[in-house]
């Protein structure tokens, strides 16, 4: 691999697993230093003891990325151990599937607060440091979901609002050199997908099989083919890229 993120320093949330863990893989073998972040402390630490133990350098931190303060002060850490922040991957996020008929409020609450405002409240306290450096990489995870799909009204739209948050952020924070781009992945084979699998009386492979069959590609995405995408967008071969939503689903229409 290059070392195209030498001396760079990204934060990854929701990486303890998917495709959080496998993009602060990707960053780590590229040279970045990785502050793996998740809800659960001892998970992010062994991601990053993963990604030590191949040679690369990261660090764990435990942040409920729904709460102001504790996003605020995960990301003084960040800076305090590393010196600086250039890359911010928002990725975290839950799923709560449910028609509308019977979707409780709390399953919207729940959904839209940790996939949408956690990455508000990210964004804003990441864009201090990176205001200042006149530098900044941000990529948001978005989904293919954005354009519709049943049982997920909650996801849905949160992941349309992502799109909107992106396109904003780009126009604000262009002027200090700091891109912001969004990843709308279509069907990934993780665990995320498998419980979806599970709720709607399915086996994950057979499942991914029904997802597959209805792309074009006639295969499921991996975990490592959206954090190549993230990669790219997060670099400077991304340079002039700002304000974008690259959906990476095998054609999916």
């Amino acid at each position: 691999m290059s070392a195209r993120f030498a001396d760079r320093v990204a934060i990854v949330t929701g990486a303890a697993q998917g495709i959080g863990a496998a993009t602060a893989r990707r960053l780590a073998s590229e040279g970045a230093r990785v502050a793996v972040v998740d809800l659960d402390a001892d998970r992010s630490g062994a991601a990053a003891d993963e990604i030590k133990a191949a040679g690369g350098i990261a660090t764990g931190y435990g942040c409920d990325v729904t709460d102001a303060e504790a996003v605020a002060a995960m990301v003084d850490a960040v800076v305090a151990d590393h010196g600086r922040l250039d890359i911010l991957i928002n990725n975290a996020g839950i799923t709560r599937d449910n028609m509308l008929f019977k979707m409780p409020a709390a399953e919207w609450d729940a959904v839209i607060t940790t996939n949408l405002t956690s990455m508000f409240l990210c964004c804003q306290a990441a864009q201090k440091p990176m205001v200042t450096a006149r530098y900044g990489k941000i990529v948001n995870l978005s989904s293919r979901s954005a354009l519709g799909n049943r049982g997920q009204v909650n996801y849905a739209a949160a992941k349309a609002g992502v799109q909107g948050l992106t396109a904003t952020l780009a126009i604000e924070l262009g002027p200090f050199n700091i891109n912001v781009n969004a990843v709308a992945p279509g069907y990934i084979a993780t665990a995320m997908t498998a419980a979806t699998a599970t709720r709607v009386g399915a086996a994950p492979e057979d499942h991914q099989r029904m997802a597959a069959d209805a792309t074009p590609l006639r295969r499921v995405g991996q975990p490592d083919e959206v954090a190549s995408v993230i990669a790219f967008l997060a670099s400077d071969d991304a340079s002039y890229v700002s304000g974008q939503t690259l959906y990476v689903n095998g054609g999916a229409r």
